[in-house]
């Protein structure tokens, strides 16, 4: 199952930060039923914080399992990290899962890989299971943007869109709910953001497209930038 890498989205960024974390875990914890007996995924873990967090949250007897295809150097080492495809971890897996995490990452997918990964991933799910999918806001995003940027993040929404809507129609029993967090940031932590390449929307802009709209920010915004996070929650 290929997909396209994103090295930076939780590396020093306000998706790694304390605050967020567990505000997420909050989120997760009061939408699904867990406990220190709880069997853990999260697909596209990155440095795995969130596991880890919920590791010493549930004071787990299992550490919970976190798959990604960057083999970052940093990861959490309160989770049991796979730098394995999906797909081939469920073949090679012997556990049910209680809650199975596909946290903005779903979108790097084709739509027939989504489907395949989706009908595997429930079929690995123990009586109480649940599959966590979330994916950024496709209705007034609030992602601070520069012009060429912009253009290409409302393609992806649009596609966003589509992908949700299929998960839908393919799912008569999920539930839709929102997670918002309001961040603050300074715009030099914002501007190493997208140098860095944070979102998949910027991973094939060129080095002057990059140098361009980091100029655009800079005059954009003040020091300070606030705005809200908003992510939609699919629960299957």
């Amino acid at each position: 199952m290929a997909s396209t890498v994103i090295k930076n989205w939780d590396n020093k960024t306000w998706l790694s930060s304390e605050n967020y974390i567990n505000k997420f875990n909050k989120f997760l914890l009061k939408n699904v039923k867990l406990d220190s007996n709880s069997m853990i995924l999260d697909i596209g873990c990155g440095r795995g914080k969130i596991l880890g967090n919920l590791n010493s949250k549930l004071k787990l007897k299992m550490k919970p399992f976190g798959i990604d295809l960057v083999k970052h150097k940093d990861r959490d080492k309160r989770i049991n990290f796979k730098n394995i495809d999906a797909i081939k971890f469920f073949k090679k897996s012997t556990y049910k899962f209680d809650l199975i995490l596909i946290k903005q990452t779903i979108h790097l997918l084709s739509l027939n890989e989504i489907k395949k990964l989706l009908k595997t991933a429930k079929k690995n799910l123990t009586s109480r299971g649940k599959i966590f999918i979330f994916s950024l806001d496709t209705h007034k995003n609030e992602i601070p943007v520069f012009k060429l940027m912009k253009s290409k993040l409302s393609k992806s929404l649009a596609r966003d869109k589509k992908i949700l809507n299929l998960i839908s129609e393919l799912n008569n029993q999920k539930i839709k709910k929102k997670f918002i967090y309001k961040v603050k940031i300074t715009k030099k932590k914002y501007l190493n953001m997208i140098q860095n390449r944070y979102i998949s929307t910027l991973l094939n802009f060129t080095k002057k497209e990059l140098s361009e709209g980091l100029k655009e920010i800079n005059l954009k915004y003040r020091k300070n930038i606030k705005f809200k996070d908003k992510l939609i929650c699919l629960i299957l």
